[in-house]
């Protein structure tokens, strides 16, 4: 759920993850309250700008993020009243004295009484320190047998007063080997580009080509994404901007089936793993694991 600004215009904004969510009849009535609470806020509006290819299933209710799919989690981080901490990577936990030390790349090592992973699975199991001896045997089978898909997104800002004349607000691509889906994202949320904000687009690739030029340089594979992009929609304005995103973890492909919702490492202090890879990759997949550790940490607690 990221959410890249142009360099030139801040209000200027395009959404490289998820593109919208969508509501399945089960989880409209499970997450009732989420559903509910997001959409007094403003920060889920319906869906209205045509989405060509797109598949719907009965009963399904699709979502936008006026302000960016980022303003779900800024929403839910601001609720917390947490003190939010970002680009701090950390690279082992270790026990001491009945407290998780956890070190990260710059800085000094802190003590921690709870420890929740959310990250990738690939990354808890890179992780460094005691953290590798309370696994299980049973356990790393699991979460190595968890897997992901990889994509780039791109992203591209025009200068404003740009027009982007398709009929469409997004597009799914299903005969080129490079790119997926596109979407002018400002129209997408509704937003009309102005004499102001140009107007913003994104462009996913397929997943083969993320897994195929996954080590490659960011610039080559923008290059090709611009290639395939001009068969697709030739004569687009030059963009004043770009964003190029490596989604190495793009959605998990299988899940960790034997541990729905959380993965619980250590009890005393309390170390649990959660996330879209004990669920599924989607809004409501993150919402079940949610509540999954929240559950694990009352009955800790």
């Amino acid at each position: 759920m990221t959410t890249a600004n142009s360099p030139h215009n801040p209000q200027s904004t395009v959404d490289l993850g998820a593109q919208y969510i969508t509501r399945t009849p089960h989880y409209a009535k499970k997450h009732q309250s989420f559903y509910d609470e997001l959409l007094v806020h403003g920060i889920l509006k319906p869906l209205t700008s045509p989405i060509e290819g797109m598949v719907m299933k009965e009963g399904d209710c699709n979502f936008v993020a006026p302000q960016g799919v980022s303003s779900i989690i800024k929403h839910y981080l601001k609720e917390s009243g947490a003190d939010i901490y970002f680009r701090q990577c950390v690279t082992q936990i270790n026990l001491r004295d009945d407290k998780w030390e956890v070190f990260e790349e710059a800085g000094s090592p802190e003590q921690f009484d709870i420890v929740v992973l959310t990250m990738p699975i690939p990354e808890i199991l890179h992780l460094q320190g005691d953290i590798t001896n309370l696994i299980s045997e049973c356990q790393r089978q699991e979460l190595e047998s968890v897997s992901y898909s990889s994509r780039y997104a791109l992203g591209l800002f025009y200068e404003a007063g740009v027009k982007i004349d398709v009929p469409w607000a997004g597009q799914y691509i299903t005969s080129n080997p490079c790119i997926r889906f596109i979407s002018i994202d400002n129209k997408k949320r509704n937003i009309v580009a102005s004499s102001e904000i140009g107007p913003s687009l994104v462009i996913h690739t397929t997943v083969p080509f993320g897994v195929t030029y996954l080590e490659h340089s960011i610039e080559n594979v923008q290059k090709l994404i611009f290639q395939q992009l001009e068969t697709i929609l030739p004569g687009l304005p030059r963009p004043v901007a770009t964003k190029c995103q490596k989604w190495r973890y793009s959605q998990v492909t299988n899940a960790a089936a034997n541990y729905p919702g959380q993965m619980t490492l250590h009890l005393k202090p309390f170390l649990v793993c959660g996330g879209d890879g004990f669920t599924q990759s989607n809004f409501d997949g993150c919402i079940a694991s949610a509540l999954c550790v929240l559950e694990a940490l009352k009955n800790h607690i």
